[in-house]
């Protein structure tokens, strides 16, 4: 008898069923590093949405970009702030506002609405709010990172996600340190209700 042979199914036009679509693999996109690699605990890219992969990838490099300056911010006043006044009308030069935390209560009442009102511009007016529909997540068409060889532009983008990712552990870290021991960079001796107090008097 004549052997069968194995059946395949066929589109409505021919041709295999089967999809030549490669599916979205998060675990080859830019950002996966050692000494983690591909780290996603929660398990948000399982369902192998690329769009909402994108959405997430441009919202960890905006948030990594602001805390990037924030953490520039928290050090450079340290060293040098600007000459004159912050507010004329109500005599607040620069050096008089404090570093960290302390800050946010000297700045006026004005001032912050300046503050969002230009990062509500920026916002609107730049397409930072569409670069993942768009495009590239994180791309607003300032080419800042970039590179004619592919390999080098691409480590300077991995440079920047992890840069990113360090610095928004490093900001949370600094307003902690700040807001328990009320100094910038986190004086430990100003932390006196410390439970660790115990232990290091356990120590002597």
């Amino acid at each position: 008898a004549q052997a069968r042979g194995k059946k395949v199914a066929r589109g409505f036009f021919g041709g295999s069923s089967g999809s030549s679509f490669k599916p979205f693999d998060p675990a080859s996109e830019l950002g996966v590093q050692e000494p983690l690699g591909f780290w996603d605990p929660l398990g948000f890219t399982s369902d192998g949405d690329e769009a909402a992969f994108k959405r997430r990838r441009s919202v960890e490099l905006k948030h990594g970009r602001v805390c990037m300056a924030a953490t520039i911010g928290y050090i450079v006043p340290e060293y040098y702030k600007f000459p004159g006044y912050l507010s004329p009308s109500e005599g607040l030069q620069f050096s008089d506002v404090p570093n960290g935390l302390s800050a946010l209560s000297k700045v006026p009442a004005l001032g912050w609405v300046q503050i969002i009102f230009f990062a509500g511009v920026i916002e609107g007016a730049f397409g930072v709010t569409d670069d993942y529909k768009k495009g590239t997540p994180g791309d607003y068409g300032w080419k800042v990172l970039t590179s004619d060889d592919p390999a080098e532009k691409e480590k300077k983008l991995k440079a920047e996600l992890a840069n990113g990712r360090l610095a928004m552990v490093a900001i949370i870290g600094m307003f902690f340190q700040d807001g328990l021991t009320g100094s910038a960079w986190g004086d430990w001796a100003l932390y006196t209700d410390s439970p660790l107090r115990a232990f290091e008097n356990e120590l002597g």
